[in-house]
């Protein structure tokens, strides 16, 4: 049945989880595989992340051309595969870099058309060779959430008769440890509330590793009158090197607790076991605390997300 995130909200605390597309020419199979393993769990919703194309060059017989190529495409493919395979929920995010504004609208129309409810909208990493007239282009995504906002309200780009209204639900990021550009904690509340008042429904934030960053951003948002469901998001670390590797790739703090204990560890299995048990309490916590459900970023990793739901759920969900 599909289902609005914030509607299964005001039921019961939600499990999201949140998968990539294969890379270019690679199987679907994979997703498969990772999925099978873990639809024995009540999964509400399952995200899809899109992809902004990168320039390259491509040699022809008789010239060198510059292309923008997206290593992993295919969101709304999969989207609808997974639809239709799993009968669950899905959310493809949606971006503001690689696409002008008017072909968002159309994949937003070829998601509308499938039956799809929820969308997740993310900047991207903007660049001002994407290809397209700047005018045509976003460069926040609280310019995109208007947009959807202005299409639930059956207000197009192009004008159209009898225009029907689409029913996203839209999602926006928070950082609950400031995004990296922004010069301070308040510029970025600031940004997070613009994308509220344009019509975002709900947050999930960036992968936060202690309790009291989530339980501060929380306390601070509400502060800044940002009053919609703020679900955080964790992500499964198994293994010391993911200890060093993601702060600095996310811009993320690890808390020196679950640093010690990673390196008191004598084997890969001790890492995994220690690593999957400091995430199941600190999504156990968050859950405790009343947070409207936890989101995971398997970024495709099977094994590691099965353990840390078991760890939290139960064997089977």
């Amino acid at each position: 049945m599909v289902m609005r995130v914030t509607d299964k909200i005001k039921d019961s605390q939600i499990l999201s989880i949140e998968i990539l597309p294969p890379n270019r020419g690679q199987s679907i199979d994979e997703i498969y595989r990772v999925l099978d393993s873990l639809m024995t769990f009540s999964i509400d919703f399952v995200n899809i992340t899109r992809h902004a194309p990168e320039m390259t060059y491509i040699e022809l017989p008789d010239r060198i051309i510059k292309v923008p190529k997206v290593k992993r495409p295919g969101t709304v493919g999969l989207t609808a595969v997974l639809m239709n395979r799993y009968r669950i929920n899905v959310v493809p995010h949606v971006l503001c870099f690689g696409m002008n504004k008017y072909e968002i609208e159309d994949m937003l129309i070829d998601l509308h058309l499938i039956g799809v409810e929820n969308v997740f909208v993310v900047r991207g990493e903007y660049e001002n060779e994407s290809g397209f007239d700047e005018k045509d282009t976003y460069k926040h995504a609280s310019e995109l959430v208007k947009q959807i906002s202005r299409m639930n309200h059956g207000e197009y780009l192009y004008p159209c008769e009898n225009a029907q209204p689409t029913n996203f639900c839209i999602g926006v990021a928070g950082y609950p440890e400031k995004h990296f550009e922004a010069p301070n904690m308040q510029e970025d509340l600031r940004h997070l509330k613009e994308k509220i008042d344009s019509g975002a429904d709900y947050i999930i934030t960036q992968m936060v590793f202690d309790f009291e960053v989530y339980k501060n951003f929380l306390e601070l948002a509400r502060q800044w009158g940002i009053h919609v469901p703020i679900i955080p998001g964790i992500k499964p670390i198994v293994n010391l090197r993911s200890i060093y590797s993601i702060p600095k790739k996310f811009f993320v703090n690890i808390p020196q607790s679950f640093l010690v204990q990673m390196q008191e560890a004598r084997t890969p299995k001790e890492e995994f076991e220690i690593g999957t048990r400091y995430i199941a309490k600190l999504a156990e916590k968050l859950l405790s605390f009343g947070a409207p459900g936890i989101h995971i970023f398997t970024m495709g990793k099977g094994q590691s997300a099965r353990a840390l739901m078991e760890a939290i759920y139960g064997k089977g969900g």
